[in-house]
């Protein structure tokens, strides 16, 4: 760790030390050769919070480890401002997330290869990088796993062990066995895998720990390594105030660096070769918005002078919203009483000391399932994320009755917000609008789905727990009646993605090409997954370690001599 010192050149800058920063870092640092600077506006991530799974009910909204954000009052969700936590610290949102390994469907990825034009970004093709970086819990010992298994993890036996842990979770509830068995009963086949291209099924989620312990990216790819290399410098609580743009002498505006702001001073720090922006779907739109590449009329209307007019930056912003649907049940235990007293959180507590297991130890979500929301659907289109409790909304008391919450989500929402500047101080926050349900597909689908969770809790697998649904009531039974409620229970998953989306030539609105080299910009490239072109179908976070595995090898290959 280290501040600003005399030597401010690079031969790269990589800003944002999340979950694709810290990976880029690692790689780009193996060579001795390369001089690399890593920015981070957090601090370190020796907050004890981070490391304990159930820590991020204290990371979320703690602007230790939270940049604080919120949405702007959403139309969809009847007026409701939501909280948008993004991590601020060291291994970025993967300190704070909810630790699920997906990556998504075959579908997806073979969907960019299309709006690209480029089959490298194909699922066949991204396979391999996903692999690259993974640790399996399965290829610990020999023969552990399957040959097919094997195929698609990786095989330790051929030395492709990763820095990624993913490791099964360390408790079950009954409430969870019984709403997987319902969901068995309702059509829903069972899985151990939902990482094999098509995620269809139910199960336990798997997890980014390490025996009982978060495994975030910091963790997996700064130390011991990074932190141990002489040709890497890591900056914390230092922001990036403004990209250094520079016209060359041919007339291409090129990226030369970053003014840093350090907290009491304005340092200016030069790249060589590249400057990455990692610091994720909200902040690195802002950061270029902020430096005179966006929307030409955005940027005029705050005094920012147009450096490239790149209609792109900061629209596309994806979300997956999740309509948390609460049962009170009767005869199984849920976190609602278990932590409803204090020798209930000691109990729990004493657990976590002695085994790393239980309720501390656990996601935000347990089980998982994907489905389709209808019959018309011909894949998996909506996921749940299933925990043995209930609250009001994130942050607030757990109910002091049993119940379990069965949130689903749209995976393909076909809403599109923005993000965009308030103003030009760079230590404002943007206003981001998803427009969450501002299209009548994403409402039907809302729709839909809470009639899938009312079909899985009336199976007889759940019968003798004789669930009853509290929220959002089953008096309404309407599309109007269920998207109204839908916008009145749901929030975010925390999945933005999209905002500097990668597109072909003649897209308009991309802004990257399908190497992540921001158009017109020679010297820059986004990182993160503000580069999606469309979300993928599951949770974000390893899908954005993947893209910067490929980007990593990419911007080796370009500046080879």
């Amino acid at each position: 760790m280290t501040t600003p010192g005399d030597n401010t050149s690079f031969d790269y800058i990589v800003i944002g030390a999340g979950t694709a920063g810290a990976l880029l870092c690692n790689r780009l640092s193996a060579n001795p050769r390369n001089r690399v600077l890593l920015i981070e506006a957090g601090r370190r991530d020796d907050y004890h919070w981070i490391h304990i799974p159930v820590g991020y009910l204290y990371c979320i909204g703690n602007p230790r480890t939270d940049w604080l954000y919120k949405t702007e009052p959403e139309p969809g969700l009847n007026g409701r401002s939501l909280l948008y936590p993004r991590g601020k610290t060291l291994g970025g949102c993967s300190s704070i997330n909810g630790m699920i390994y997906m990556r998504g469907q075959s579908r997806d990825y073979d969907h960019w290869a299309e709006l690209t034009g480029d089959a490298r970004w194909r699922w066949n093709e991204t396979l391999g990088y996903f692999k690259r970086h993974e640790d399996h819990w399965r290829l610990d010992h020999e023969g552990d796993a399957s040959p097919s298994f094997a195929q698609l993890h990786g095989n330790r036996r051929t030395g492709s062990s990763g820095e990624w842990r993913v490791e099964k979770q360390r408790l079950r509830w009954d409430i969870l066995d019984a709403f997987a068995q319902a969901a068995q009963q309702a059509g829903i086949p069972a899985t151990d895998d939902f990482n094999r291209g098509t995620n269809e099924g139910v199960g336990y989620f798997e997890v980014n720990q390490k025996a009982g312990w978060r495994w975030n990216t910091a963790k997996a790819f700064l130390r011991p390594t990074c932190y141990g290399r002489p040709n890497v410098e890591i900056w914390n609580n230092a922001q990036v105030s403004r990209l250094l743009l520079e016209r060359q002498a041919d007339g291409q505006l090129a990226c030369t660096g970053a003014e840093v702001w350090t907290g009491s001073e304005t340092v200016t720090a030069r790249a060589s070769k590249e400057v990455i922006l990692s610091a994720g779907a909200v902040n690195s739109p802002q950061i270029l918005q902020l430096s005179g590449i966006g929307p030409g009329e955005l940027l005029q209307q705050h005094g920012i002078g147009v450096q490239h007019d790149l209609p792109g930056v900061g629209a596309n912003l994806q979300d997956h919203l999740q309509i948390r649907a609460v049962f009170k049940i009767d005869g199984a235990p849920t976190l609602n009483m278990m932590a409803g007293s204090l020798w209930g959180k000691a109990k729990i507590g004493l657990e976590y000391l002695a085994k790393r297991s239980g309720p501390m130890s656990m996601a935000p979500s347990q089980l998982g399932a994907f489905t389709r929301s209808s019959a018309e659907h011909p894949y998996p289109n909506i996921q749940y994320h299933v925990q043995p409790l209930s609250l009001d909304a994130f942050g607030d008391p757990l109910h002091t009755f049993p119940a379990f919450t069965a949130s689903v989500c749209n995976l393909n929402p076909t809403s599109r917000g923005t993000v965009q500047i308030k103003n030009a101080d760079f230590r404002a926050a943007p206003a981001i609008a998803p427009h969450y349900l501002s299209t009548e597909e994403d409402r039907k689908v809302a729709a839909d789905s809470l009639r899938i969770t009312r079909t899985i809790a009336a199976q007889p697998a759940l019968a003798k727990y004789r669930p009853v649904e509290w929220k959002p009531g089953a008096q309404y039974q309407s599309d109007e009646e269920l998207a109204r409620l839908a916008g009145d229970i749901a929030t975010t998953i925390f999945h933005p993605v999209g905002t500097t989306k990668m597109g072909a030539d003649s897209d308009p609105m991309a802004v990257l090409d399908s190497e992540l080299r921001v158009r017109g910009v020679r010297g820059l490239r986004v990182v993160d997954a503000g580069a999606m072109p469309t979300i993928t179908s599951g949770n974000t976070n390893s899908p954005t370690l993947m893209i910067a595995e490929r980007a990593a090898e990419w911007i080796l290959a370009s500046h080879r001599p």
